[in-house]
């Protein structure tokens, strides 16, 4: 298998759109732009415990209730209850919601999809100035093939 480098990467124009992307999916999906890389960077190492958790926040802001609240909004599920004997602590995953949106994020990113225009987006209503200004910038997302 042939390892890629940086300029591949760069051929690629994967981080071209990336922050309107990002600004798109946490938008959409009542989160901050620290959790939604949290959830991608917990994706990456597929099976995780709380320590785990706590050792990738230390580079995002800090949040007391980022754990309870990406637990109870379905974004982690556990993947294995701890019985205090054999298994001392749970094992969690990711949810099948938050692959799900990591996934779509990933295909908008290369092309394969574009963002949503329709009624469901909340940026398209424009309520916001900020919101007609990230309008354009997904159309302009939407328009560029060579993502």
């Amino acid at each position: 298998m042939r390892r890629l480098d940086a300029s591949d990467i760069r051929e690629l124009n994967l981080l071209k759109h990336y922050r309107i992307i990002r600004k798109w999916a946490c938008r959409n999906n009542n989160l901050n732009d620290a959790d939604l890389e949290l959830l991608i960077y917990l994706d990456c190492i597929d099976f995780f415990t709380k320590k785990d958790f706590e050792m990738g926040v230390y580079s995002y802001s800090w949040d007391n209730r980022r754990w309870n609240r990406l637990l109870k909004e379905g974004w982690i599920v556990v993947w294995r209850h701890r019985n205090r004997t054999t298994q001392k602590y749970h094992i969690y995953k990711v949810s099948f919601k938050g692959k799900q949106l990591i996934s779509r994020i990933y295909r908008i990113m290369l092309g394969e999809e574009d963002i949503n225009t329709g009624r469901r987006n909340k940026i398209i209503n424009g309520d916001t100035y900020t919101d007609k200004v990230m309008t354009k910038a997904i159309y302009n997302v939407n328009k560029d093939k060579d993502r």
